[in-house]
């Protein structure tokens, strides 16, 4: 005898799905409130996407700027006494010795005056010997002796200067005459270097002599520098230099000349800054561009936040902090303004968070701005950036004034 169930009892397996359908919903909730956090939270229309954390930490504030590499010590080398080439000795590339014979001009016509000083000297000494035997005044033979003795010696340097000698050791950058080719006359060699040399510092050689020497062996890098941050550099500070050719080539150095006087092209101020480096990367050349990073301020241990955080300059800085009753406008002392935070004296305590405007949402700034990692004091900036931070991975050009300081 089969037997019915009321149909209450069949029931309670749509109650236990429904059940089911309400916790998976839940949890797919709290996992993704999870993951979206703060921003979440920040979503709601007038106000900001983001927050950060204010934390300890290092602020580090740097100069950025282009510049080139170039010898330290250059030459140009010009012949004395003008005429036809008649021998070039060495080729670009070769390296020579301080003294070396470079190259020579035809010296019959520098012989042929020189043997008429010398007769003439001749003549205006046998004069005098016969002024003197006679008795007389010697005052006018003796200052024809004298002036004929000044023509040989400069007849005697016009025959040197035939020959063209390295005023340096170092190496031939340039050669720019040929065997038949006229030589004017002129300095027999110009020394410069941006670096204890006659050159000012940041300036590029634009020795061109009849030969061109450089010293490859010491390298210095020539930057040109916005004249707002000029005013945060001096000698010694700590710069670090990378290579816009070279892969992965980066060097360290230090300010070692600022040009006292500016440069002005296309209404931009900017002062020549000369950075002496510590050692060469494989394959650094005269000429080759790179960027130049100049660490200009450093606080550690500070109190720090995201510089995205905080609104306003000078004394009159604020910040949007998120307090548990909602946000408040707070004002506060920065002290070093570094790249990507800013050291706070004063207006904040470790730990509270603070609102990140919206234009800044999105851009993985983190809270509380870098604390430094490896390799990367400081900095923490994606992209292999300059240690202390303050420029994504090889940012190029003088920044804007007053983008970094106290």
């Amino acid at each position: 005898m089969r037997v019915r169930l009321p149909a209450v009892l069949h029931r309670p397996p749509v109650v236990v799905n429904a059940a089911l359908a309400l916790l998976l919903l839940g949890g797919g909730y709290w996992a993704w409130s999870s993951v979206t956090g703060d921003s979440a939270a920040q979503a709601e229309p007038g106000q900001a996407a983001r927050t950060v954390v204010v934390s300890r930490g290092t602020v580090t504030a740097t100069v950025t700027a282009d510049g080139s590499i170039e010898s330290a010590t250059t030459a140009s080398a010009g012949f004395v006494t003008a005429g036809t080439v008649t021998d070039i000795r060495v080729r670009v590339g070769q390296t020579v010795k301080k003294g070396q014979l470079l190259a020579t001009v035809d010296p019959a016509a520098a012989e042929r005056t020189l043997k008429l000083a010398r007769a003439n000297l001749d003549a205006a000494e046998n004069a005098l010997d016969r002024a003197r035997a006679a008795g007389g005044d010697t005052a006018s033979a003796e200052n024809a002796v004298t002036q004929a003795e000044l023509a040989v010696d400069e007849a005697e340097a016009g025959v040197a200067g035939t020959r063209l000698t390295a005023p340096m050791a170092g190496t031939v950058v340039a050669v720019n005459g040929t065997v038949g080719s006229l030589s004017g006359g002129g300095s027999s060699g110009n020394l410069s270097g941006g670096s204890g040399g006659q050159q000012g510092a940041g300036t590029s050689s634009t020795a061109s002599g009849f030969v061109d020497l450089a010293d490859l062996t010491h390298l210095q890098v020539s930057a040109a520098v916005a004249e707002a941050d000029a005013t945060r550099l001096k000698s010694g500070q700590a710069a670090t230099v990378t290579w816009n050719a070279l892969s992965g080539a980066r060097a360290t150095g230090k300010v070692t000349a600022i040009d006292p006087q500016a440069t002005t092209r296309n209404n931009v101020v900017t002062y020549g800054v000369t950075i002496g480096l510590d050692e060469l990367p494989t394959g650094a050349k005269p000429g080759q561009t790179v960027t130049v990073s100049v660490v200009t301020g450093t606080a550690q241990d500070v109190l720090l936040v995201n510089s995205a955080a905080v609104s306003g300059s000078g004394d009159r800085r604020t910040v949007t902090v998120v307090t548990e009753t909602g946000e408040e406008t707070r004002r506060v002392q920065v002290g070093l303004a570094g790249n990507q935070a800013y050291e706070i004296t004063s207006g904040l305590a470790e730990g509270e968070r603070v609102v990140l405007p919206e234009s800044t949402a999105g851009t993985g700034s983190n809270g509380g701005g870098p604390r430094g990692g490896a390799n990367l004091p400081g900095g923490g900036i994606p992209g292999g950036g300059f240690p202390g931070g303050g420029f994504p991975g090889g940012g190029q050009g003088p920044r804007p004034a007053g983008n970094a300081g106290r």
